[in-house]
């Protein structure tokens, strides 16, 4: 697939109208011999605003594919402040990016400088919420890929003066939106297992990933982990040994429960939970 085709094929998308004027699509160039090179496009209606090249170690496999198109898109179409806030009394709590390169003012976009807590995954918004409200001291943004589940957590947020909603995969968010020493704690709950072997490779939790957590995570920061898959538990496990800069922690933490959190107790589902502590590693 050629450069020019897809260029061409955003065109006529945006013709028909499929998508958003403003939409940001980020597109894979199937070459044999790149296999990590992206192109970031933006998009106005008739033109190209920007292009941008990436080297990146986001994996290909977490690639949407689009029934209307041939082109393989890594990011969803951003949701616009409309969608979110479709009546009138549930303002919309969507981040607005302006930018896919650049990383996100956190204190102009929450309007107070306080620790940062991230939901990486936020689902329905519930444990967000229910957090948020515990520490109202605190800024919470949720990251989330699927639009209704963006939806259903804007309504929950829409009170809450202490929670953003920022629609984006989120690995990538983590790696190029979110600046260094920003976060002081991360919550991944119940990332997909992925159980078969073939679709390991799908799974978040890579050496890149935790890489990209300790980057953006303030000094004694960390990120819980909870999982009910034992197979997936010994891995992150294993990768977060094999990384220096954390510190590592089995514990039960007292923290609201999520939606899958409640599914797996009433099942009787044992959930194993880590703590990974970033710490400054033995030179």
């Amino acid at each position: 697939m050629s450069v020019r085709f897809i260029l061409s094929r955003v065109r006529q998308l945006l013709n028909r109208r499929v998508v958003n004027n403003s939409a940001y699509f980020l597109l894979a160039i199937s070459r044999a011999t790149v296999i990590n090179e992206f192109t970031l496009i933006q998009c106005g209606r008739d033109q190209i605003i920007k292009t941008a090249t990436l080297l990146s170690a986001l994996s290909p496999c977490s690639f949407e594919f689009l029934d209307f198109s041939p082109i393989h898109f890594l990011l969803s179409v951003p949701a616009d402040e409309g969608s979110l806030a479709h009546r009138r009394h549930v303002p919309s709590r969507l981040i607005t990016v302006e930018s896919l390169t650049d990383h996100l003012d956190l204190d102009r976009i929450f309007g107070r400088k306080v620790p940062l807590h991230v939901d990486l995954g936020c689902g329905d918004g519930s444990f967000l919420c229910a957090l948020a409200q515990r520490m109202p001291d605190k800024n919470f943004l949720g990251i989330e890929r699927l639009l209704n589940r963006v939806r259903t957590s804007a309504r929950k947020a829409a009170i809450l003066d202490n929670v953003l909603l920022l629609r984006m995969e989120g690995f990538y968010a983590v790696r190029y939106l979110l600046p260094a020493e920003s976060v002081e704690r991360f919550y991944l709950l119940f990332p997909d297992p992925w159980p078969k072997r073939g679709h390991h490779r799908r799974r978040i939790v890579t050496p890149d990933f935790l890489g990209s957590i300790h980057a953006a995570l303030e000094k004694n920061g960390s990120i819980y982990i909870a999982t009910d898959d034992v197979d997936y538990f010994r891995k992150i496990k294993e990768i977060a040994e094999s990384n220096p800069g954390f510190a590592i922690r089995e514990a039960d933490i007292d923290l609201p429960q999520s939606k899958f959190g409640r599914i797996f107790r009433e099942k009787g589902a044992p959930v194993q939970w880590l703590e990974l502590r970033r710490i400054s590693p033995v030179k």
